[in-house]
């Protein structure tokens, strides 16, 4: 059954856009009316989600504006924060010091006592002397920095664990529970843990609005707490393209908060010290570990367990290389493995509700159709607008293109992709307003390069959105050779 539910969302994609492709040959006005129909969807979904974009900006916004340690001390619902600590964990790979460097600093500089933090850094053993040594710079550098700081090496070729990110921050975390909480004998339930990228840098009072969050909650222990990724740190460095994508990841993430029905884990997040021992931490053999832990706890408290949104930022690396073409490599490369979780997820999740019979019918079937339709949308959707729609002119025949609607097609579908711009611009202005401080270098006009910049879209759409998530989804349809292992990526400053 988990083989059936890896190939489903290949089998899906595919046979979508075979079916458009063969229809618009075949019934080329059937085909055209489906065409406008699914631009005018695509008109309304872009609207709709507008409006939870300008929802979770504002909130955004004014919880930036807070002092949040000031008002846990002043709440009196949070009277209980000095008994709160934070793990922190932070797995790397080969990443240079210098972005290490970086992502400490930032938490040195937050609003809130560093006596209450427990900072845990690992690397790999596979990776050699050279991460060593960063290892060990940093933790001399912070060592009496926070109340505790932990520096584990993740041995390598551990039974039943895939190299990567999972494995290793749940070794860290193993290591920080037999080394510092247990014999210390926090309660589980006081504990607070990030699972942060190497390159996150923390904005100052994310972990105030974090503890917030933690203490108001209702049943705070069956629930993630999910930050905003900002993929900025180094955006003036990244070219055009790799901008628009990495400004374009950041948006969808800042509108997701406005809809917290369906959202699940991703990259940097915080949770439950006590359910990720519950679950027995992150799972050691996949590469979306991060999104995983969400449905390992789903399933584990029998659909009990949510994901609250901060709407507070945290920023990471954009993607680039020292070269154009590097950087454009490794954009494809993060994408597919971001689409790798689909492959991974949806037979875990599905199999696992068929198995749970605890959880209402009505969660299953909600969260098993949104989440198939979300990577079947990431696959499908901008083919079909900016390529596909034009099929049945160039296949439906002689008789099709002297029609009515063969003229009508073009003017109505670029009518409607006209008003669906609206996304587009409220991306442009997002873009400027989310710019961190700018470089000396940064004069006015570049301000009209990084508003035109926009154009790619539809371009970064296609080849870093459908393309690279049909290639996972078709990877995970062959199976074998063909399925990803992780893939750390690569960390530049220039």
């Amino acid at each position: 059954m988990k083989r059936f539910f890896e190939i489903l969302p290949g089998v899906l994609s595919w046979t979508t856009l075979i079916g458009v492709a063969l229809l618009s040959w075949l019934t080329p006005v059937g085909m055209a009316i489906f065409i406008i129909f699914f631009d005018v969807y695509w008109f309304l979904k872009t609207f709709y989600l507008s409006i939870h974009l300008r929802i979770s900006y504002r909130k955004m916004r004014n919880n930036m504006e807070i002092n949040w340690l000031e008002k846990l001390k002043t709440d009196p619902a949070t009277t209980a924060w000095p008994d709160i600590y934070h793990l922190i964990v932070f797995p790397f790979f080969d990443e240079p010091y210098e972005v290490i460097k970086e992502s400490f600093e930032a938490l040195t500089r937050i609003n809130y006592p560093l006596d209450k933090f427990i900072v845990a850094i690992g690397t790999e053993e596979k990776t050699g002397e050279a991460s060593k040594q960063t290892l060990d710079r940093i933790a001399e550098e912070y060592s009496d920095t926070f109340f505790k700081l932990i520096a584990t090496v993740h041995p390598s070729n551990l039974p039943g664990e895939t190299p990567g990110k999972g494995s290793n921050e749940a070794w860290i975390a193993q290591q920080v529970k037999r080394e510092v909480i247990d014999p210390l004998h926090i309660p589980y339930e006081h504990i607070v843990v990030s699972s942060f990228d190497i390159d996150t840098q923390i904005f100052p009072d994310y972990f105030g609005v974090l503890t917030h969050a933690f203490l108001t909650t209702e049943d705070n222990l069956h629930a993630s707490y999910l930050p905003i990724p900002f993929f900025l740190n180094n955006i003036f460095q990244a070219p055009a393209i790799a901008r628009v994508i990495s400004f374009s990841a950041s948006i969808y993430h800042m509108m997701q908060q406005a809809r917290p029905h369906r959202l699940t884990t991703f990259s940097s997040h915080s949770m439950p010290f006590k359910a990720l021992v519950d679950v027995g931490f992150w799972k050691k053999d996949i590469v979306s570990e991060d999104s995983q832990i969400f449905w390992q706890c789903y399933l584990h408290y029998n659909g009990n367990y949510r994901v609250i949104p901060l709407n507070y930022p945290i920023s990471m690396d954009s993607n680039v290389a020292p070269s154009f073409w590097r950087t454009m490599l490794n954009q494809y490369k993060q994408q597919r493995r971001w689409a790798w979780g689909g492959v991974e997820n949806i037979p875990y999740l599905m199999t696992g509700f068929m198995r749970n019979k605890q959880i209402p019918f009505k969660k299953r079937f909600s969260w098993a159709f949104f989440y198939i339709e979300g990577f079947h949308s990431w696959a499908t959707n901008a083919l079909i607008i900016f390529t596909l729609s034009w099929l049945p002119i160039l296949l439906g025949g002689p008789e099709f293109r002297f029609s009515l609607i063969s003229y009508s097609l073009p003017k109505v579908t670029n009518l409607i992709m006209n008003f669906a711009a609206i996304g587009i611009v409220t991306s442009a202005f997002l873009g400027i307003v989310l710019l961190p401080p700018k470089p000396i270098w940064f004069k006015k006009h570049h301000y009209v390069w990084f508003v035109l910049q926009w154009a790619f879209l539809p371009l970064t759409m296609i080849i870093f959105g459908s393309i690279p998530a049909l290639d996972a989804q078709t990877r995970g349809m062959f199976g074998g050779k063909f399925r990803l292992g992780f893939w750390s990526t690569p960390k530049h400053r220039g």
